[in-house]
């Protein structure tokens, strides 16, 4: 028997071996696509129950990340949402290598053109500026493009006085996109300053992660900032920072819980409660103007 023969055989044999096994069934995929699996407990759950507990697991209280349709879902009054702005993307302008790929499969998977998406709705019938960072997209990184879109919709809050909600979910500043991404920090908050002179409202809502040039800039900079439980806040990384200062950070440093012990943050909210706070903030706000 030459060699192709016995190699032949081999697969042949390996072939038989395999079909000793029974093959899974596309039911068993179906039912594996409809259960999420906490990452914090580990407890299954379906996906359709999760949604009706906000995202959140009914045995350890994990928040799940959740990307710009479920917060507005949530947090807006039914089909009151207007995006801005919707067409803008962001270009490779620097060749960044890869940098374009990643900007297209974000695109196909999220289904947005950019990772914030901002516009005008309505809570409880009180029209307000309302913006999502998707995490989903290119870990809901900061560039030019995202910059430019805050800051177009702060400058809106300002000029028809309506509060502005912005919910932070965010790995930094783009580095594809360097110096131009840092420049957002500096335009955004610039924004902002301009409409606290103006007396209006800034809620801003923190949820994992925030983190980098957006934790640096518009993410703390709200008039009341409220945070998801066990939310990851900061600037750098704890092993950076360790590895800077030579010291063993407490091993709850940069949770939401921490952050607010040490004066940066005003409160910390349940999902679940959330809409209901801001409705509160809003009732205030508006009887503060009056």
């Amino acid at each position: 028997m030459n060699i192709f023969n016995k190699r032949k055989e081999q697969l042949n044999r390996f072939k038989r071996y395999l079909n000793k096994f029974p093959k899974k069934t596309t039911e068993k995929k179906v039912i594996s696509d409809q259960v999420e699996v906490c990452p914090h407990c580990k407890t299954a759950t379906t996906k359709s129950d999760l949604e009706k507990n906000f995202f959140v697991c009914e045995v350890c209280e994990y928040h799940f990340t959740i990307g710009v349709k479920e917060r507005i879902a949530q947090l807006l009054d039914h089909n009151s949402f207007e995006e801005f702005d919707k067409e803008a993307k962001s270009l490779n302008l620097d060749d960044f290598y890869n940098y374009q790929k990643k900007l297209d499969s974000a695109i196909e998977s999220t289904k947005q053109n950019e990772a914030f998406v901002g516009g005008v709705g309505k809570i409880n019938k009180n029209t307000v500026c309302f913006g999502v960072l998707d995490s989903h997209f290119i870990m809901g990184s900061m560039g030019y493009v995202v910059g430019d879109k805050i800051t177009r919709l702060i400058e809106y809050a300002t000029e028809k006085r309506y509060p502005l909600i912005l919910i932070c979910a965010s790995g930094g500043a783009r580095m594809q996109e360097g110096i131009l991404s840092l420049m957002q920090m500096a335009k955004t908050s610039a924004a902002l300053a301009q409409l606290d002179h103006k007396k209006g409202l800034y809620i801003s809502v923190l949820t994992k992660p925030t983190t980098g040039g957006v934790s640096a800039s518009f993410a703390m900079l709200g008039a009341i900032t409220i945070a998801e439980p066990k939310a990851l806040i900061g600037f750098a990384g704890k092993r950076v920072i360790e590895k800077t200062i030579n010291e063993t950070l407490p091993a709850e440093f940069q949770s939401a819980e921490f952050v607010l012990e040490k004066g940066f943050l005003d409160m910390i909210v349940h999902r679940k409660q959330l809409r209901q706070v801001i409705v509160k903030l809003l009732d205030l706000h508006q009887q503060r103007r009056k």
